[in-house]
């Protein structure tokens, strides 16, 4: 493994656990470029926990790591997320150099590390994901990929040939959902294993960030990252999917709250937190008070005489009603003081860890909480559990890298 790796305490693994009482177990994933390696640890938890989604869905960075864990069988996962952050953080100019440095400076100093690791990935890509083009978009013809993007993907197509097995996940047993936007319609659209066939087309559709990504062309539409619309898949799965008990895992990259900016810096950093984070909150808040109203219109209809429950107006409340119940564990990646408005884009071996590690240890604490898994047990039948975390402090990375730790 590389050098970011030291010494991190092995978790006992819990596979043998029961399932939690719920239907249906889902992921959620969020975009944001290399904070996504957060969500490969919560996976890894999960996995030691022996908890495995039933549904995993994700945009950009998220369907990714969704399209990875769905296509692959359930021991193969962690290494096959391991390789593909392996890969993409092989930063090909200062990479080990700043990895070296990063792990002996704080504060200040350790937050220039970053932004000029990030500032690498500017100028030389990730590998195993996305390089620079020879032209500049200007010289290239009007209309084409090279005229409409800074970065070429393609090699991004071949990680996921290899990571993935899309015979896999076209048997469904994983059910797999990814976000994109028609570039031509603007509307927002769900590649999902319940109605499409996927390829690597879809995943690489779903993070088609412009101006940087080129769409992607699937039918004769092309489509770009889902996150130009909405960052967040949570409410696909509350929303439209089956009407079932329903436990999600949503893992956020980006968080609504934050401090007031202090520089322009700052600023950038503040406004790409806003953005991406996709009102999630908001969301969850929206659905409560419709699942509220779904479990009252249901022991109204059930309170209705024969005759009223034959009207066809009665018929449409029972369409509505519904008595299922939804807990949704919220994870959040949170800001370290050495980060900045690069923070999704700089692909260190040091941040990769850095993130891996946090979302680890956020879920295996999450989990030792009995209200995280446990049934709503309130009227409205939906149930949130947030993880308090303190703030993320730039530290030495003197324990083990999680991902070695299986």
């Amino acid at each position: 493994m590389d050098s970011a790796s030291t010494t991190f305490e092995k978790s006992t693994n819990t596979q043998g656990r029961e399932r939690p009482p719920f239907e249906c177990i889902a992921l959620t994933l969020q975009g944001g470029g290399a904070l996504g390696a957060y969500q490969a640890g919560v996976y890894q938890a999960l996995d030691e926990a022996g908890i495995y989604p039933d549904w995993v869905a994700g945009i950009s960075i998220g369907a990714i790591n969704a399209a990875i864990i769905a296509g692959n069988p359930p021991e193969r996962r962690i290494t096959r997320l391991r390789e593909f952050w392996d890969i993409v953080s092989a930063n090909p100019l200062i990479g080990q150099a700043a990895d070296h440095l990063g792990r002996f400076v704080n504060g200040p100093v350790r937050q220039l590390v970053n932004f000029a690791s990030g500032q690498t990935a500017v100028i030389a890509g990730a590998p195993g994901f996305f390089m620079p083009r020879l032209l500049p978009p200007a010289l290239a013809a009007p209309g084409s990929a090279a005229a409409t993007s800074w970065y070429d993907t393609t090699p991004l197509r071949h990680t996921l040939e290899r990571l993935v097995d899309f015979d896999r996940i076209n048997a469904n047993e994983t059910r797999l959902s990814v976000g994109a936007v028609n570039v031509r319609t603007g509307n927002f659209v769900y590649f999902d294993t319940t109605t499409h066939k996927l390829s690597p087309a879809h995943i690489m559709a779903s993070g088609a960030l412009p101006p940087g990504f080129p769409a992607v062309e699937i039918d004769g539409e092309h489509y770009w990252d889902g996150g130009v619309v909405s960052n967040t898949p949570l409410q696909w799965v509350l929303q439209f999917g089956p009407r079932r008990d329903t436990l999600v895992f949503e893992v956020d990259l980006w968080s609504a709250r934050g401090s007031m900016p202090r520089n322009l810096v700052d600023v950038e950093t503040r406004r790409k937190d806003i953005t991406y984070s996709s009102r999630t909150r908001d969301n969850v808040d929206r659905f409560k008070e419709m699942q509220r109203l779904r479990h009252a219109v249901a022991k109204l209809y059930e309170a209705l005489p024969p005759d009223v429950r034959a009207r066809s107006e009665a018929k449409a409340l029972r369409h509505f009603a519904d008595q299922k119940i939804y807990s949704i564990v919220h994870l959040i990646s949170r800001l370290r003081d050495y980060e900045s408005c690069a923070k999704d884009y700089a692909f260190t071996r040091l941040g990769v860890a850095d993130h891996w590690r946090t979302g680890y240890t956020d879920t295996v604490r999450a989990l030792k909480d009995r209200r995280a898994l446990a049934r709503p047990l309130n009227s409205d039948g939906v149930a949130t559990f947030d993880l308090i975390a303190p703030a993320r402090q730039s530290r030495r990375l003197n324990t083990e890298d999680p991902r070695e730790s299986r």
